[in-house]
């Protein structure tokens, strides 16, 4: 049933029914999910949550684009509070086609003058419509629209005004003959005489909607029992907001701390709940692309991180933590974030000391006397595959490794161009490459050419930061040249840029993808104070 229809037959209910107060798109959310039936769009909420003055300082396309977020996240009709109709039966009549577009249901006008002035400032003030203008008002706006269920509520001020019941009927007659679907009856008293005496006396002509917004201790029931359809409660959405955010903002403010107010706030996963985020998951596994599953990392962490001096005195640095966990429980978050189904953890010094969730570790015993190749071979088993093989000690954004992983060819190496902005820390791998980097965008694939910590600065194009990342094809080249490698003597001190260097001598092409920074590596005691604001 569309929204049109449902709100008719709420107005032609023979149970009273209540709208509540809504002012957005999250809080008419709420406002559904609590079981009401339909929302009161309130003008005064609309202007102050925009921050603005119920005077129609709030444009109608304004209001109208807010009224399109209620609607697009609501399933109940809305009532929007359409002020006099933004101007004349001109402006009126264009208001209703709108928000018909838009998915509104209803509109009430009140017969004031364009600006209005909230009623319960100085009410008694301010003047009202001329009725037979006010009248020609309606009947433009029931003639513009396309829906016939389309709601048209007229709200007579004449008791905000200063008026008796006469003045009210007078009006109730003119606005019923002109086709207003139902009269809303305002009135400011703090008793509910006014609205149960016009009841009384309009006899259930038409529907009739009321505000106890001021008279609100009133049993319901004698409104029903007056012919009143509908009740509106009004604006307490918003006013309960800017309560709870003032007190919010005046303890965080005093106490420069959030331990007093998160276990009183709602949690993000409630926010991210009411915005529908589940529904936007489940589209995308419908939609999008999936993204395919990269096989394992491999993540050397046997070496203790003797430069962290009593840091690591008792565990490694993998295991030091940065901020609020462990550099090796980062390092695995980031990798299981782009998907990386396995990874696989070389450990040596305190091993024991060594965790992570879901993690498959190897162990090089000989890790004080070997270096980092003995601990990839130790690792040989699992190098099948596409294959990400980095150092346990780095840490770096995640789109590089995102980036990364798009990358197709067999063995591709992060190299950063902005080598001369870091201080060197223990033994730097610099590289030489087909072309230095540049901003000016190329087809051309930028390929290793040297990889040597002892590079004539002439030639250094970069620094490997101790990523890379293999085909199938790449990872069994690797395998490989580690099996050829193993039979030298001097294997055991044989690093990555060892491994690197005797790839090119076989004619294997390495790519080169460039960064610039955002990127750390911790070795000392200065990088780990760094890595704590990473």
């Amino acid at each position: 049933m569309n929204k049109t229809t449902q709100f008719r037959q709420l107005l032609q209910s023979h149970q009273l029914q209540f709208l509540m107060e809504a002012h957005n798109g999250l809080s008419a959310a709420i406002v559904e999910e609590t079981g009401f039936k339909g929302i009161w769009a309130s003008g005064l909420s609309i202007s102050a949550a925009l921050g603005v003055r119920d005077n129609n300082e709030a444009s109608w396309t304004q209001v109208l684009e807010v009224v399109e977020f209620m609607s697009d996240a609501t399933s109940v009709p809305i009532l929007l509070d359409g002020d006099t109709g933004f101007g004349n039966f001109n402006n009126a009549r264009r208001l209703v086609q709108k928000l018909e577009q838009r998915g509104c249901a209803a509109v009430c006008i009140e017969d004031k003058l364009f600006p209005k002035t909230n009623s319960f400032i100085g009410g008694e003030k301010q003047a009202l419509a001329d009725v037979d203008e006010f009248a020609g008002k309606i009947k433009s706006m029931k003639d513009a629209q396309s829906d016939p269920d389309f709601c048209v509520v007229a709200r007579l001020e004449a008791f905000i005004a200063g008026w008796g019941l006469d003045e009210m009927l007078r009006r109730a007659e003119a606005y019923h003959a002109a086709g207003a679907d139902a009269l809303l009856i305002h009135s400011k008293k703090k008793t509910p005489d006014q609205v149960l005496a016009f009841g009384q006396a309009w006899g259930r002509k038409c529907p009739l909607i009321c505000v106890p917004t001021t008279y609100y201790s009133t049993p319901v029931e004698l409104f029903e029992q007056a012919g009143y359809n509908l009740v509106i409660w009004a604006n307490h959405n918003c006013r309960a907001a800017i309560t709870a955010m003032q007190n919010v903002s005046r303890t965080i403010f005093k106490e420069r701390s959030l331990v007093s107010i998160e276990d009183k706030v709602a949690p993000v996963k409630e926010v991210f709940r009411l915005q529908r985020a589940d529904e936007l998951a489940a589209a995308e596994e419908r939609y999008l692309p999936r993204k395919a599953e990269f096989a394992r990392a491999i993540v050397l962490a046997a070496s203790q991180g003797v430069e962290l001096g009593e840091v690591t005195r008792a565990k490694p640095k993998v295991m030091v933590r940065v901020g609020n966990a462990p550099l090796l429980h980062k390092l695995v978050a980031d990798l299981r974030a782009e998907r990386i189904k396995e990874v696989v953890v070389v450990r040596g010094f305190a091993k024991n000391e060594v965790h992570a969730p879901d993690v498959h570790f190897v162990d090089n015993d000989d890790f004080a006397s070997t270096a980092e190749l003995s601990s990839l071979q130790k690792a040989a088993n699992w190098l099948d595959g596409e294959l990400v093989l980095t150092f346990g000690d780095i840490l770096f954004r995640r789109y590089i490794l995102s980036n990364l992983l798009s990358d197709s060819h067999d063995i591709v190496i992060v190299v950063d161009a902005g080598w001369e902005q870091r201080q060197p820390v223990g033994q730097v791998d610099y590289v030489t490459t087909s072309r230095p980097f540049s901003l000016k965008y190329s087809e051309d694939d930028v390929m290793l050419k040297a990889m040597n910590a002892d590079l004539p600065k002439a030639q250094i194009n970069g620094e490997w930061i101790g990523l890379v990342k293999t085909s199938a094809r790449g990872t069994a080249l690797i395998k490989s040249a580690l099996a050829e490698l193993s039979r030298r003597p001097d294997f055991n001190q044989l690093r990555l840029d060892d491994l690197f260097r005797h790839l090119l001598a076989q004619g294997a092409d390495i790519k080169v993808h460039f960064i610039t920074g955002h990127w750390l590596d911790v070795d000392n005691a200065e990088t780990l104070v760094e890595a704590q604001n990473f």
